[in-house]
């Protein structure tokens, strides 16, 4: 990683403190989940699974905005 002033070692955070991060894994799990057993699916109804499929990148792409902090491993 370079040592540029918005990748300092020093003020970066840990990855396990994004929220962009834990969203995804989130959302991963969840599509696993449905994936693995169909269970989701049929206790949503179908406009509240719609909204959740596209609102995913929506909620990414503000979750990107807001960051203001590198993560490091």
């Amino acid at each position: 990683m370079d040592a540029t002033p918005d990748h300092d070692p020093a003020t970066c955070k840990h990855w396990w403190h994004s929220r962009t991060i834990w969203i995804n894994v989130l959302a991963a799990g969840l599509l696993a989940l449905e994936a693995t057993t169909g269970m989701l699916q049929p206790l949503l109804p179908v406009n509240l699974y719609t909204a959740i499929a596209v609102g995913l990148p929506v909620i990414n792409a503000m979750l990107r905005v807001l960051t203001t902090q590198a993560i490091r491993t």
